[in-house]
């Protein structure tokens, strides 16, 4: 029987320890990530906003429910509902499409919310685009 050299033994433990934090980060995860966010001009003082979100934690007992666009002091003018878990799609993206936004703001806030914790997360802040 051949014997396994500590090179190769070394290499499975260091390989299996990354596996393992990885996925203890994830399930630690308390909020949703927006990860992408791509905005274009619809119409007047209108934008279409393409989002991505990452949750790795996604089951169907918790996941990413929704995202939202506000202002950057906490206006909100729209909120895209997520109705399921996306646990075999990471990350995923989602469209929120004719947004009004008055025409004083230059940039938004994209933030993403999870089903059991609320509003949070990694956001992005978007720069809106010119008339």
């Amino acid at each position: 029987m051949k014997r396994l050299g500590l090179p190769f033994v070394l290499t499975c433990t260091v390989f299996s320890s990354l596996i393992l934090s990885n996925a203890i980060a994830q399930s630690d995860q308390t909020y949703p990530d927006v990860v992408d966010v791509t905005v274009e001009q619809s119409g007047a003082h209108r934008y279409d906003f393409s989002v991505t979100l990452s949750s790795p934690y996604d089951s169907p007992q918790r996941y990413a429910d929704a995202f939202r666009v506000m202002s950057e002091d906490g206006t909100v003018f729209g909120v895209r509902q997520l109705l399921h878990h996306h646990a075999n799609e990471q990350p995923f993206t989602r469209g929120l499409y004719g947004i009004s936004i008055p025409e004083d703001y230059q940039r938004v806030v994209v933030q993403g919310r999870d089903l059991e914790h609320g509003w949070g997360g990694g956001q992005q802040v978007v720069e809106l685009p010119d008339d």
